[in-house]
């Protein structure tokens, strides 16, 4: 039921927590494993120790140079986080937000529609993910925790959400009142049906870079305050959540723009 949920880990650098992760993963059902730029071997005899009946899924796991790249394909994104960024994207709680990672047409048939994916992100164990890469995600989380010590392990972390996420796919293909479902997750997990497609996070990019070369081109942005500018647009859209063809009909208009930009007669 989890199947198209990536667990996205940014430079980890300790086999024990990569191995622990790839252990909750597997008592929770999830099974889609990035690493993003490893500081440590997943194949460490303290990674393999940990994993213990996970290896399969170490074996399995993606290792990519970016976190765009492992984002590929990727509609929906949560970024996690321990601390508050530079961002006014709101935190939310992991069981506020997880439910959203599930399909848009949230039913047994649908939850396992290969063609959907989203993606959980959890940061580096010294200092998390920087606030560039939480612009990736369209929503922040932040697992409420004791403020005279609010660090979460990263496998603690990870732990936290797989959970919170099998009870929420054990909730959706259950029929029958279940004595764990919470008010919460009985009506977060239910959202109306989308027909068209939601955009991926590389086709945003893709729109992201061409709005802001446009930009800059006419004088709207200036080198200087482009990026700050630009982290306003990436807000927008993550809140609009546009679909596929919508992207796509925004990028036709840049790309319409600048061919009259070039070629029409300006008057004098």
């Amino acid at each position: 039921m989890l199947s198209h949920i990536r667990v996205v880990l940014v430079e980890p650098s300790g086999p024990l927590n990569v191995g622990s992760v790839a252990r909750v993963m597997k008592n929770f059902g999830l099974e889609k494993l990035v690493l993003v730029r490893p500081r440590c071997d997943r194949h460490d005899p303290e990674s393999l120790q940990m994993a213990v009946h996970a290896r399969g899924l170490l074996d399995a796991a993606q290792i990519v140079d970016s976190l765009p790249a492992a984002l590929i394909g990727v509609e929906r994104a949560i970024a996690t986080t321990g601390e508050i960024h530079d961002t006014p994207t709101p935190l939310e709680t992991p069981r506020q937000v997880l439910p959203w990672l599930l399909s848009p047409k949230t039913t047994p048939a649908t939850l396992n529609t290969p063609s959907f994916q989203s993606a959980l992100i959890f940061g580096r164990e010294d200092h998390g993910l920087s606030t560039q890469e939480l612009h990736y995600a369209q929503r922040l989380l932040q697992i409420p925790s004791d403020q005279a010590y609010t660090s979460l392990n990263l496998a603690q972390a990870v732990a936290v959400c797989c959970y919170e996420l099998g009870q929420l796919a054990a909730i959706s293909t259950d029929p029958k009142p279940n004595h764990l479902q919470s008010p919460h997750a009985a009506h977060s997990i239910v959202e109306p049906i989308q027909e068209d497609r939601p955009a991926t996070l590389e086709a945003l990019e893709g729109y992201y870079e061409q709005c802001e070369s446009l930009l800059l081109e006419i004088g709207y942005l200036l080198p200087h305050t482009a990026a700050s500018r630009m982290k306003r647009f990436r807000r927008l859209y993550h809140r609009a959540q546009p679909s596929d063809r919508e992207v796509n009909m925004l990028r036709g208009i840049l790309r319409q723009m600048r061919w009259a930009l070039h070629n029409l007669p300006r008057s004098k």
